[in-house]
């Protein structure tokens, strides 16, 4: 199944998919997350399940006072499918090929940095350049949407924790990342992190066995990368956190890049107003942005 977010008035809502261009609404984002099992399966009723269920659902004999009648998905304002109180939590270096491009050693422990949710942003998103920055550079990332409460747990059970994966691209403004050891600044520019629908975690499987992840500039790629890759593969990385912060459904976990950014080139490149990226994951789609100027004040 596929989740999507859409506004609705200062409200994020998220819904499911139901695979002919429209959406069946769900439940407000923080209310979605803290009782997935519950929405979960009310998803199932709305997209399939049982023969009858769904046009129950959609008619709204059952269950009752829960939202059921679909709606168009080009008639909504899109909205990342994640509560404002979610934390997003990134990893750096976490391919061994884009550790060696950068000149940096395997780390022996996750490079951990933090975004807010106000820097996630939708396919089609405008993404801006600030003014101090020569431009943005593309990082195609695999995010973990964690499903249960994660407490020093082990990497079986991390993974196991996980509600499902999103497409991400983690657009980074070097100059302000490198003013400091802290990377935050960098990292939460303006609508610089756009994300994609997301993806139960039944229907991907298991990272660790190898997904393709793309990014493409202007139709070029530019990023061809294997989650095979991954130096700490995903339930590694939520363990690791687990053993230090308690995570709750909901939390997004960006996993790292593979080899293939703008600044390790020679000479580095960069997005620039007129670009358009693209990055994609298999089973996941694609997530599309165009790259634009900071708007005058």
């Amino acid at each position: 199944m596929r989740f999507v977010g859409f506004r609705d008035g200062r409200q994020i809502h998220v819904g499911v998919l139901t695979g002919d261009g429209r959406v069946a609404p769900l439940a407000e984002a923080g209310e979605f997350y803290e009782d997935l099992p519950a929405w979960t399966a009310r998803a199932r009723e709305l997209t399939g399940g049982e023969p009858g269920t769904r046009e129950r659902a959609l008619t709204g004999e059952e269950p009752a006072g829960r939202e059921a009648a679909e709606l168009e998905l080009s008639g909504l304002t899109p909205a990342p499918a994640v509560a404002g109180s979610a934390r997003v939590i990134c990893v750096g270096l976490n391919y061994r090929a884009h550790a060696a491009e950068g000149g940096f050693p395997i780390p022996e422990t996750p490079a951990i940095f933090g975004r807010w949710t106000a820097s996630l942003a939708v396919d089609g998103t405008p993404v801006p350049v600030p003014p101090d920055e020569e431009g943005l550079d593309w990082e195609v990332e695999l995010v973990a949407v964690v499903g249960t409460e994660l407490r020093c747990v082990d990497e079986e059970t991390a993974l196991a924790g996980v509600f499902g994966y999103a497409t991400f691209n983690d657009l980074s403004a070097r100059r302000a990342q490198r003013l400091t050891a802290q990377w935050t600044l960098g990292k939460n520019s303006d609508h610089s992190g756009p994300i994609g629908p997301v993806v139960t975690a039944d229907e991907v499987g298991d990272p660790a066995k190898g997904l393709r992840l793309v990014t493409r500039v202007n139709g070029e790629v530019v990023q061809d990368g294997d989650t095979s890759d991954m130096i700490f593969p995903v339930g590694r990385v939520l363990a690791h956190l687990s053993r230090t912060m308690t995570l709750r459904p909901g939390d997004l976990v960006a996993t790292g890049t593979p080899a293939g950014v703008g600044y390790a080139r020679t000479p580095a490149r960069l997005l620039v107003p007129g670009d358009v990226v693209e990055v994609e994951i298999d089973r996941l789609g694609p997530v599309r942005n165009p790259i634009v100027a900071w708007p005058e004040s």
